[in-house]
């Protein structure tokens, strides 16, 4: 596992009014959403970046405005022809 370093401003964390540590956990939250969003993570590999179990991780994307699950107009109209 790689450990990253950030260097975030007092000014920032004044804004964010938030301690060192919520931080931390708060920006792991979000580039983990983000790079969910983007189709570059799964939802548990999104999880696992964000230190959460994946229900956690799943239930925080509408936190961040952010489907929980996407679906093309075909995958839409296959899965209601199933249910």
């Amino acid at each position: 596992m790689y450990t990253l370093t950030m260097s975030v401003p007092d000014e920032v964390l004044l804004a964010l009014k938030l301690s060192p540590e919520k931080a931390e956990s708060e920006l792991r939250m979000v580039a983990a959403v983000k790079l969910f969003e983007l189709e570059r993570l799964s939802s548990g590999a999104a999880a696992k970046l964000a230190g959460v179990p994946r229900v956690v991780f799943l239930t925080k994307l509408a936190d961040y405005g952010v489907d929980t699950f996407r679906l093309t107009e075909e995958q839409l109209q296959k899965e209601t022809r199933f249910a």
